[in-house]
């Protein structure tokens, strides 16, 4: 493809490149980049693209797209954004596929997976489609899984992606918009049909330094929506609103004056009830995954499901079929004796909503086994220490993904959060042996939630991933007689 093709609709500063020159392909990260390739210089966490640029040249790149001028003779095209560049040239390299589909973004601290992975079972029962899906668990294009690494793609990543669930058939796409990728221009240029808040607690400080900050790129979402749907009962839910420059449908469980309302909620043990209430229709939902926060989820997928054109009724009928979503209030192991759910819950609201949902259907004791991860927004830790010793019965304090900062480290800020505490708890640093333990000692209809890692198989320590499955390792206890 022409450059000249691929810079169309970006704004350049100044160029010596030579707008007729093939490009080959396009990459933003040197060590990648072949001869003919278009390099784009962007800033990253801890690295600067433009110090890449001469070993970018010396790999082959024809030209470089950059914010400041090369110190080397390659040809440039210089921009005032290069992420936003890179976005754009991405887009238009793929043949634009995302204007093929309708996307439907859903963004907030948590819920994202689920009510991604809802609305997709949703629209596939009820329009007989394929559904793509990206998000923190996995990506999908109908039902073949693709690994992911971020929450939401590179924007070249992404594009290729849209292409390839475009060339699918796939209809619609699903996907979580996490808060860095609307900082970073990852999304940049993409026109939402759907936008969707779940909720804001606290997350990523590290990132965004304050929660003004974290929900003020939330909100940039919703500059970017056709149509924008709100949970109301968010503290943050007038800053959205706010922001908005389309339309907005709102849901609650708590205000009459919402579009979508819950109302005679039913919370069981493995299931939610309510009458969802829209325009004067009232239909009965069931949902086969426990807690208050589900009917949230719920009522998410139902608001853009309906704002589709799918009538209450199939939405009704599609989630009662709905199965629970892997690491997500997941049963793990349950006999007569104890229970053991997993739960991706890594913030403090998250870890609260499952320790309340538990507390509501557990007949003995509430057990907690949680860590922080390393390299990421320490605040959180003395809060989700509160909050553990607070709601469950007894607690087990271990590791999740230290990265490069000492577990012990972590762990003595988590106990900061539990120094008043006189729930009983233990501490055992090494996770492996912190679910034996949990095992070993679990009394009679207790429920153990082993939360932070969820869908994840691994653990990072130091910038090592290592191979760990808490389903492999609560099959091995019990093998051995745990």
């Amino acid at each position: 493809m022409k450059l000249a093709d691929l810079m169309t609709g970006i704004s350049v500063v100044q160029t010596t490149a030579d707008m007729e020159t093939e490009i080959k392909d396009i990459k933003y990260d040197s060590r990648n980049v072949e001869k003919g390739d278009l390099f784009v210089a962007i800033v990253g966490f801890e690295t600067d693209g433009h110090e890449y640029i001469k070993a970018a040249e010396a790999r082959g790149a024809a030209a470089v797209v950059c914010e400041k001028r090369p110190e080397t003779g390659i040809p440039y095209i210089l921009v005032e954004n290069s992420r936003q560049a890179l976005a754009a040239i991405s887009a238009s390299y793929f043949g634009n596929p995302a204007h093929r589909m309708k996307i439907i973004g859903v963004t907030g601290t948590n819920g994202k997976t689920t009510t991604t992975f809802l609305l997709k079972e949703v629209l596939e029962k009820c329009e007989n489609t394929s559904v793509g899906l990206i998000g923190t668990n996995r990506n999908m294009i109908g039902s073949r899984t693709i690994d992911t690494e971020r929450t939401t793609p590179e924007s070249y990543d992404l594009h290729k992606l849209f292409r390839e669930m475009a060339d699918s058939g796939c209809e619609y796409v699903v996907m979580e918009v996490s808060s860095h990728s609307l900082v970073l221009n990852r999304v940049h240029g993409i026109e939402f049909e759907i936008g969707i808040f779940t909720n804001l607690t606290q997350d990523h400080l590290d990132f965004h330094g304050t929660m003004e900050n974290y929900a003020q790129a939330k909100a940039e979402m919703f500059k970017l929506c056709k149509m924008g749907i709100i949970n109301i009962d968010d503290d943050y839910a007038g800053q959205m609103m706010s922001a908005a420059q389309c339309p907005v449908f709102t849901f609650s469980t708590e205000k009459d004056e919402a579009d979508l309302l819950a109302k005679d909620i039913k919370l069981g043990s493995d299931s939610v009830k309510f009458l969802a209430l829209i325009k004067g229709e009232i239909q009965r939902v069931s949902l086969k995954i426990p807690g208050e926060f589900s009917v949230y989820n719920a009522l998410g997928v139902i608001a853009a499901a309906y704002k589709l054109g799918i009538s209450l009724k199939d939405i009704s009928g599609a989630l009662a079929q709905a199965e629970g979503v892997s690491g997500r209030v997941e049963v793990a192991y349950t006999n007569d004796d104890y229970t053991m759910l997993i739960d991706y819950a890594h913030t403090p609201d998250a870890l609260e909503n499952v320790l309340n949902a538990v507390r509501g259907f557990s007949l003995g004791r509430t057990v907690i086994l949680f860590g922080c991860g390393g390299d990421r927004d320490s605040k959180k830790r003395p809060l989700m220490g509160e909050i553990a010793a607070r709601l469950a019965d007894f607690v087990i304090v271990t590791s999740d993904n230290p990265r490069t900062e000492e577990p012990a480290r972590i762990i003595e800020d988590i106990l900061q959060g539990m120094k008043d505490t006189k729930t009983p708890y233990a501490v055992i640093e090494n996770r492996r042996e912190a679910i034996t333990y949990a095992m070993n000692n679990a009394q009679k209809d207790d429920v153990i939630v082993l939360a932070g890692k969820g869908h994840e198989t691994y653990q990072i320590v130091g910038e090592t991933k290592y191979h760990m499955d808490e389903r492999e390792i609560i099959a091995e206890n019990l093998e051995s007689g745990a």
